[in-house]
């Protein structure tokens, strides 16, 4: 695999083993499968896609690492990830916020949903909101750096990750979050 902006290959991808937890086309939950069958033959899933804002109305924008699987080196403009099989969304959405982030015991708000289904990927997805200004612990594996924009200006980033931008966009056009001042 190689970048259309690098000359040299990406590193090889890291594909983490666990199932996943699949759903029909009407998010019915209809088993589980291995993440690297869950991508291979495009089974619709679940994922959660968290917004971590700042007093000063900005959010939490991640680059991600060059071994993910999916997007490598792209732009999320929300934490979050699989929803593991049996798993229930909000919990799923606290364990990626802490995985990634480093974020603990923060309220999650629930904020709606979405169906992301381009690109061969079919997603259900769970919107969150948490306000955090504390520090941040990066996992290393997933999270190359973070840094903090108005949604606007994040959403003007180039290389933003298709489903995390629609996540964000669902959330502006909801008026659950303001573009910026």
């Amino acid at each position: 695999m190689t970048d259309v902006l690098r000359d040299d290959p990406l590193p090889t991808p890291h594909v983490a083993r666990e199932r996943i937890q699949l759903v029909d086309a009407r998010n019915r939950p209809c088993g589980s499968a291995w993440r690297v069958a869950m991508r291979r033959f495009r089974f619709w899933h679940r994922a959660t896609y968290i917004v971590v804002c700042n007093a000063r109305g900005e959010i939490c924008v991640q680059r991600r690492t060059l071994t993910k699987e999916v997007f490598p080196g792209g732009i999320d403009l929300a934490a979050g990830g699989v929803v593991g099989a049996g798993e229930a969304e909000h919990l799923a959405a606290r364990r990626e916020l802490a995985e990634e982030l480093g974020i603990r015991g923060v309220p999650l708000r629930p904020a709606g949903g979405f169906v992301h289904a381009e690109g061969g990927n079919h997603i259900y997805g769970s919107l969150f909101l948490v306000e955090h200004d504390g520090p941040l612990a990066l996992q290393a594996e997933e999270v190359a750096e973070v840094f903090w924009c108005t949604p606007a200006e994040a959403l003007e980033l180039p290389g933003v990750t298709p489903d995390t931008r629609q996540a964000l966009q669902v959330l502006l056009d909801g008026g659950l979050l303001e573009a910026g001042p």
